[in-house]
């Protein structure tokens, strides 16, 4: 059982830590905060395997307050752990701004400043990370965060402030930082301090973010995905969503309805096409039309229906017959038309894919029965 004791384990890195630590039943998490017992601190601390350095002030009332709540109580933690006659490793939390001349990035200073020390007296292994500006779930808007406040903003149909597009922001995920601090649990380390950096690492610019959170709020109505091969955009998709209000995750989709039933448009996807689902009545048959270049994906979710093919150069029917509990999947190559008729009692659901978005300009649909005419199924 390793013990481990997170310091801000109630801040937005802490949080995501525990988060991940805490199913494991080979780690035990004490978490400490500002403001708690000191002497709860010296409790735990007594029993630890490796120390989680996060606690620290970015946004404090007074000046004074980046001295006691960075440098003062790194100085705290490392006595105590000095006290004890252990060498136990500790991972802090630093900061990019360690490198500028300002009253936090000096006070991270004298917090990575005091760490080095305690490594050195103690023989123990101590990592630091300077992160950069660390984004995703659980941090705060309006405080020390540009993606947490855009995402909330725009989450809430809210202004933001850009004061210059152009400006550039470095960024990690905190699933990264997260990924990378438990390793440390694991990895083999010599006494003294050393640096580490989080990757992957990220770089915008202020316009480009803003462009992106703006587009994943539009896709409600656009229906257009961002795309997801991209890492950053990944990652800074779920964050988006993690601001969304609990009574905001549902929406509803434009039906287009008509006496054969309704269908409405999903998913669209510059790279991997559109989804849609429809709805047809008993004994109706959608289709009748076939593509040059674009294909298809018909899967029934609810009833029966029968998917017939014809090689529009010839005249031999194929016939699919599908139910909703088989979830089978049915291919529509170019060249052929096709149709789907709802041969149940009920109600036909189905969900379809097309490999390229509609484009009512080049729609690359023709209309040709697939039985001839006055056949009947």
């Amino acid at each position: 059982m390793i013990k481990v004791v997170i310091t801000g384990a109630r801040g937005f890195i802490g949080r995501n830590l525990v988060a991940q630590l805490a199913p494991r039943e080979d780690v035990q998490v004490f978490g400490f905060d500002l403001g708690q017992p000191l002497q709860d601190l010296e409790a735990a601390l007594a029993e630890a395997d490796i120390v989680y350095h996060l606690a620290g002030v970015n946004r404090p009332e007074s000046v004074e307050e980046f001295t006691i709540g960075n440098a003062t109580f790194t100085a705290q933690v490392c006595e105590i752990l000095k006290a004890g006659g252990r060498a136990v490793p500790l991972v802090l939390s630093s900061s990019i701004q360690a490198e500028r001349d300002n009253p936090y990035g000096r006070s991270k200073l004298q917090a990575e400043e005091m760490v080095s020390r305690y490594a050195e007296e103690a023989q123990t292994p101590v990592i630091i990370y300077r992160l950069k500006n660390v984004f995703g779930k659980w941090c705060r808007p309006n405080y020390n965060s540009v993606v947490a406040t855009f995402c909330h903003n725009i989450a809430h149909d809210l202004p933001i402030t850009i004061s210059d597009p152009a400006n550039r922001v470095a960024l990690v995920h905190v699933d990264d930082v997260v990924r990378s601090f438990i390793a440390e649990m694991h990895t083999v380390q010599s006494a003294g301090a050393c640096f580490r950096e989080v990757i992957p690492a990220f770089e915008l610019t202020l316009g480009e973010l803003s462009e992106l959170l703006s587009a994943f709020r539009e896709m409600r109505t656009t229906l257009k995905v961002p795309d997801l091969s991209n890492l950053f955009v990944r990652k800074l998709y779920g964050t988006y969503l993690s601001y969304l209000d609990k009574d905001d995750f549902g929406y509803a989709l434009q039906q287009r309805c008509d006496p054969r039933g309704c269908l409405a448009e999903f998913i669209k996807s510059s790279g991997a096409g559109q989804i849609f689902v429809s709805t047809t009545k008993p004994g109706i048959t959608r289709g009748n039309h076939y593509h040059h270049t674009k294909t298809e994906k018909f899967l029934v979710l609810q009833g029966e229906a029968v998917i017939r093919f014809r090689h529009i150069e010839n005249g031999e029917i194929l016939e699919y017959r599908v139910r909703g509990e088989d979830f089978r999947v049915v291919d529509i190559p170019p060249g052929y038309t096709h149709s789907i008729e709802n041969t149940g009692a009920g109600d036909l659901v189905t969900l379809f894919w097309a490999s390229e978005i509609f484009n009512p300009d080049v729609p690359d649909t023709q209309w040709l029965p697939v039985l001839p005419e006055g056949v009947r199924a």
